[in-house]
């Protein structure tokens, strides 16, 4: 799927540089970004919203103390 995005000078100017010093494109660093930050932009707005459940008492918590018990790693 093809797609544009616009980079601020700066940092269009430093992907060229990196490019060019490496023999890589653009594109590939562009997609190793994506691909590298994708998990933490999933992180960041999946954990969100489960601590707004949490807020809204419509998620379910349990203390480690209950967790070690009931995995019976209690001694």
């Amino acid at each position: 799927m093809a797609t544009s995005i616009r980079l601020a000078a700066e940092l269009e100017q430093r992907l060229d540089f990196l490019a060019n010093q490496t023999g890589r494109s653009k594109a590939f660093y562009l997609r190793q970004m994506i691909e590298n930050g994708m998990d933490d932009l999933e992180d960041y707005y999946l954990a969100a919203e489960v601590l707004e459940r949490v807020r809204k008492g419509e998620e379910e918590v349990h203390s480690s103390v209950e967790v070690r018990k009931d995995l019976g790693l209690e001694n």
